[in-house]
């Protein structure tokens, strides 16, 4: 099937090559005048089209769905399939990184929380500076919220220190109901331990070989990973951490969540706040506190 654009290049081919007139020339082809002489009137769109670029240049692992709730932020209002046409024309789409074979079979679904510490999940990131030396991140998310509560760098971090950070975010956060982690050295030793004594946390140890059951930090690791972690070269300590702390404030407070309806955990959060204050059921915290309004501006202040 010829497009109408095709019909008016092959009029235009047969003008110049031929030397004949535009009837003439419409008229062998059975193409309609009006046809060759239509003006597209669709609008420009470059507003639309710079700020696109620029989203992307700044979030290069974001997609038009993700960069769609970023513009409607910014007051750019348009239907998301024109969004996604001009995503298209621009180039602008996000490169598929090669995956890993994954085993078939049913599996049931990870339990959601219901409320605010009711359950954490923890997990070891590795990754290298420029040199070729190793360092380590510890990533804390709660599961309820998907808020990212602590991103630790270092070039080791054992169980007392782990302990450490552990009560660095209770102390900020208040306690949890529940810890899920691996069965890594880290988690099981005798300094986790005493510290699950003392503290009176639940710890949930997944089976070995089923990171899938600890699915809410993985898949906060691979967005870890896929955002920030493969789109920077680290020089050292300072820089990973710098960085670090920059990615986890926009993940917390401006990144759009697809599980969250397009919300950040922070504004998802302070939505709920709202409804409570309106006659809805209070927001709850594990330790059968009420979540008020000075102290959910205490947590992210």
């Amino acid at each position: 099937m010829v497009t109408p654009v095709g019909k008016r290049d092959a009029v235009a081919h047969l003008r110049t090559g031929f030397d004949v007139s535009e009837r003439r020339a419409c008229k062998t082809l059975n193409v309609d005048r009006s046809l060759v002489r239509y003006q597209p009137v669709r609008p420009a769109d470059t507003a639309v089209r710079e700020r696109l670029r620029a989203l992307s240049v700044e979030r290069k692992r974001f997609g038009y769905r993700r960069l769609h709730i970023l513009l409607e932020r910014e007051g750019f209002h348009l239907n998301h399939k024109k969004l996604r046409r001009i995503y298209k024309e621009e180039g602008l789409t996000v490169r598929k990184r090669g995956g890993r074979k994954r085993a078939v079979g049913t599996r049931a679904p990870i339990a959601v929380p219901s409320r605010v510490n009711e359950r954490w999940s923890l997990d070891f990131v590795s990754d290298s500076f420029m040199d070729g030396r190793r360092f380590r991140m510890l990533c804390v998310v709660d599961d309820h919220s998907r808020e990212c509560l602590a991103l630790v760098a270092d070039t080791s971090i054992g169980g007392h220190r782990l302990a450490r950070e552990l009560d660095i975010v209770i102390k900020e956060r208040g306690k949890p109901h529940t810890i899920v982690s691996d069965n890594g050295t880290e988690m099981t030793s005798n300094a986790m331990l005493k510290w699950q004594e003392d503290t009176r946390v639940r710890w949930h140890y997944i089976a070995p070989g089923k990171p899938m059951q600890n699915g809410f930090v993985e898949s906060f690791n691979g967005k870890l990973r896929d955002e920030c972690l493969n789109e920077t070269l680290f020089e050292d300590l300072h820089h990973v951490r710098d960085v670090l702390a920059n990615w986890r404030h926009d993940y917390n407070h401006v990144r759009p969540h697809s599980s969250l309806n397009g919300q950040s955990p922070v504004q998802a959060l302070q939505n709920k706040e709202t409804k409570s204050l309106k006659g809805h059921a209070p927001l709850m915290i594990a330790n059968d506190q009420t979540l008020n309004q000075n102290s959910i501006k205490g947590l992210y202040a």
